[in-house]
């Protein structure tokens, strides 16, 4: 199969050989890693020995080992050992293929160390065996599968290049599907935009490769004619043929509670709706700039459409991908860290972080939604680092066993002062307007409930995600954690007691992108059963968001089942601080203002402390 696309990658792999490097490839499922090797390889006529990388590999399966039978009959000589793939590869002047590299046990990796490094390796009993000029090993990892892998030491990165390989773009993936299927281009457009979209949408942690798209195809083309339709009044057929071909290749995010079919639906409501034409070969909005790469967005709520907000590719404030030249009005200092399309100085960046933190973070925040993929991936991968780092440092915990603290429950004294704040004026007061104060040093159930309405952009999403991390990082044996976020629907970023690595939840966070009203009623509600299970003497809610409600019930009478609110409001305005602090007291918690990053996690210390 012809190689499309992959300029860049190809020329950098092709120097690398020539110049007797090793390469690791990196790189999600279909997007040509093992197509490109073998292409370049035919071109320079070059063998390849492909080897599977699994937990079975082990060192003898890789190098080679002596046939017990014929060491019975002629002893220890060469002519009894049987060589592995990597001798063969050394004495053949080929090319070593190891898939799947982050799968192989770290003793087999250790083999290999000294052949990257001398070329050469000394076999029991067989002697030194060196590598013939020529020899290369080429490896290939999906660094994005976190199952069944582990990470590769640095004795091995320190030995090899690395080429990283993305998706290609919408012309290059069609190109390949009518490549491999020959189908007629509405077919192909069709299932390449499905395809895509898979990969944008926030319920799915991955999406499906190219490889998607061509069985898609396949079955779409087989389908119909079985049944007799042509594609204008055959969506239901594609439908059947999207959830054979592409519900077992997506993930849903951990603690979404949906089905890969019931997104496949929605994504196809949203390429495909139900009262319009199937998507002309033409009408490829992916590609131009400010356009979603796929049917991420969500379309705000409005007075005639109430409750959830429904996702529609074309809402701006959810899918849409922000262009260089509007990051470099938004960002002074863009074209220093990114220089070029695909590029991402860390060096700059690091200079930008240390002189304005603010600053740094926010064009963080938005890199991460570049519509340059190779800038935005680059960005979610250094958020990842830098906000979690931002959490550890700025966070702390408090010491003490004991303390006084205020609560919503009936025992305890009453405090008088937080009870006059939440009093309506009404005699006798409420149950609920009641405040007491009692003793603690038991065991807590905290939820984060993060704003992810219309003012989430910037710095906001660069808060939220050192917050997050910050919670994370803050439970113990006392302390029992859980990350949701909320605009039309509430979505759970991190089930209550199922914790999840810093560094993903804040890709998750980056990844959000201001949509739709703010239901902090609704939100609210979400928290307390999140909490609710939780074998704990304290529930308590973290909310950060500026408390300003658009929709919903108010958020007062939404309180049930939580013993303290707290509010973290970020980049307040006069009317976000009064309101955040009024609905803390109404919560027996305090409000935090949070200006800057670095004001987080110290914010979140105090109210977790």
């Amino acid at each position: 199969m012809d190689v499309i696309g992959l300029r860049r990658e190809r020329e950098v792999l092709t120097v690398a050989l020539q110049t007797d490097r090793h390469v690791v490839l990196e790189g999600p499922p279909g997007t040509g890693k093992s197509t490109l090797l073998r292409s370049i390889a035919a071109e320079v006529g070059t063998e390849v020995v492909f080897v599977e990388g699994n937990a079975e590999l082990t060192p003898a399966r890789l190098v080679g080992q002596y046939d017990p039978a014929a060491v019975m009959a002629e002893g220890y000589v060469p002519g009894s050992f049987t060589d592995g793939p990597l001798l063969t590869a050394m004495r053949g002047s080929g090319l070593l293929y190891l898939e799947e590299l982050n799968r192989i046990p770290e003793e087999t990796l250790n083999v290999l160390i000294t052949v990257l490094t001398e070329g050469e390796i000394a076999v029991p009993r067989l002697g030194r065996v060196r590598a013939a000029a020529g020899f290369r090993l080429i490896a290939a990892m999906n660094p994005f599968d976190a199952i069944g892998t582990a990470r590769v030491g640095q004795a091995i990165a320190d030995r090899m290049c690395r080429v990283v390989l993305g998706y290609q773009d919408a012309d290059a993936e069609r190109a390949i599907v009518t490549q491999v299927t020959a189908a007629d281009p509405e077919l192909v457009t069709l299932a390449v935009r499905l395809v895509r979209a898979t990969r944008e949408h926030r319920d799915l942690r991955t999406g499906s490769s190219v490889r998607g798209a061509n069985d898609l195809v396949l079955l779409l083309s087989g389908l119909l004619r079985m049944r007799g339709e042509q594609l204008a009044e055959g969506r239901e057929t594609v439908r059947d043929a999207a959830h054979a071909a592409l519900s077992g290749r997506v993930k849903v995010v951990d603690g979404v509670d949906r089905t890969p079919e019931a997104v496949l639906d929605q994504i196809l409501d949203d390429v495909w709706p139900a009262d319009a034409p199937p998507p002309e070969p033409a009408d490829e909005p992916e590609e131009q700039p400010g356009k979603a790469e796929g049917p991420q967005a969500q379309q705000p709520a409005g007075p005639d459409r109430p409750g959830p907000a429904r996702r529609d590719r074309k809402d701006p404030q959810r899918s849409r991908s922000t262009p260089r030249a509007e990051l470099a009005q938004q960002h002074e200092q863009f074209t220093q860290v990114s220089p070029e399309a695909g590029e991402l100085d860390e060096g700059a960046f690091s200079d930008l972080l240390a002189t304005d933190p603010d600053a740094a973070a926010a064009m963080l925040a938005d890199l991460g939604r570049a519509t340059d993929r190779e800038l935005r991936a680059a960005a979610h991968r250094l958020a990842r680092r830098v906000f979690v780092q931002v959490a550890r440092v700025g966070s702390a915990r408090s010491r003490g066993t004991r303390r006084l603290v205020a609560n919503r429950r009936a025992d305890g004294d009453l405090d008088l002062d937080l009870t006059l704040d939440r009093w309506t004026g009404e005699w006798p007061p409420a149950a609920e307007d009641l405040v007491t104060r009692t003793w603690t040093g038991h065991r807590r159930a905290a939820c984060l409930v993060v704003d992810a309405s219309g003012s989430m952009q910037g710095l906001g999403v660069a808060i939220a995600a050192v917050a997050a991390a910050g919670v994370v990082l803050a439970a113990d044996e006392k302390l029992t954690t859980s990350v949701v976020s909320f605009a039309g629907e509430v979505t759970e970023l991190q089930p209550l007691g199922r914790p999840v690595p810093p560094e993903e939840l804040v890709g998750r966070l980056v990844a959000l992108r201001g949509h739709g009203m703010t239901d902090l009623a609704a939100a609210l509600r979400a928290a307390s059963r999140q909490l609710a299970p939780a074998v704990v003497d304290e529930r308590v809610v973290v909310l950060l968001s500026d408390c300003l409600h658009t929709a919903g019930d108010p958020p007062e009478a939404a309180l049930a089942g939580i013993d303290r609110l707290h509010v973290l409001c970020p980049l307040p305005t006069e009317p976000a601080e009064a309101a955040s602090r009024a609905l803390a007291a109404r919560g027996a918690g305090r409000a935090e203002m949070v200006r800057t990053v670095t004001e987080t996690g110290p914010a979140l210390t105090r109210l977790l402390g």
